[in-house]
């Protein structure tokens, strides 16, 4: 039996606000998951800068940031900033390095882990900065952990979109990541110099300086990527290093 247009019409109309609404009361149900999930991926993205989370999940994870991260958010000056544009409070967790990336640096809000002992705040063991960039093929990003002299990096923690598997995509691996560990950002008059990976693998010894590490073979444009997202970020986050080395410095003189 052939159906009047009003009738496919109708029925066409009544289906698509019947779907619509069970996959909008879908998509609100599941939408506690879904920040909770994003909540453990960053957070699980900070702490693997600085510490091995082999063996732990969920809930685990939540519980070692709580109490062993302090946060705050600063502006390009280096001074600590406690709203956003709009008035509203701001939370380095909640601050989308992604959004952020396109503003202009003096318009950015940067964020600033501490991570100490647990239930300890003023036993500060590192400084983790999120740092944000441009691979070969999409964006680049991660976080960077410095010891408390504010220069030696103690992890690092790298992600990627779409870089090419075996190759760019090497920077999330355990052993290049390792490679930056114990390197300088500043030079012994504190000049920032930041670190590099060269281009090609395998070079000698006498290459690999505080400021150099070894690169990835067929990868040479995302480490490009790597050290002008790191050159940058050094620099956004120098008001911050700057004023931190200079209050220890000012309380160590007390002492």
């Amino acid at each position: 039996m052939r159906q009047s247009n009003t009738y496919v019409i109708v029925f066409s109309a009544i289906l698509t606000i019947v779907l619509g609404g069970l996959l909008s009361l879908a998509n609100q149900g599941l939408k506690p998951m879904q920040q909770k999930s994003i909540e453990l991926d960053t957070k699980k993205k900070i702490l693997s800068a600085v510490t091995d989370l082999k063996g732990k999940k969920g809930d685990e994870i939540l519980d070692l940031y709580s109490q062993t991260i302090e946060s705050i958010v600063v502006n390009l000056d280096g001074e600590p900033i406690e709203k956003d544009e709009k008035g509203g409070d701001i939370v380095a967790e909640n601050v989308n390095i992604a959004k952020n990336f396109k503003k202009v640096p003096e318009e950015r809000a940067y964020p600033v882990f501490k991570f100490h002992k647990a239930g300890d705040k003023e036993s500060i063991e590192a400084y983790i900065l999120p740092v944000y960039g441009k691979g070969l093929w999409g964006p680049i990003w991660g976080f960077i952990a410095l010891e408390t002299d504010l220069n030696t990096i103690k992890g690092t923690s790298f992600d990627h979109k779409t870089e090419t598997p075996g190759l760019g995509a090497r920077i999330t691996t355990t052993e290049v990541r390792n490679r930056y560990n114990g390197k300088k950002v500043f030079d012994n008059n504190g000049n920032l110099i930041s670190i590099f990976m060269l281009k090609g693998e395998n070079h000698p010894t006498k290459a690999l300086d505080e400021h150099h590490i070894d690169g990835m073979s067929g990868a040479t444009l995302t480490g490009n990527g790597v050290n002008e997202m790191l050159e940058n970020y050094f620099k956004y986050y120098q008001g911050y290093i700057n004023k931190s080395k200079n209050a220890t410095q000012k309380v160590a003189l007390l002492y």
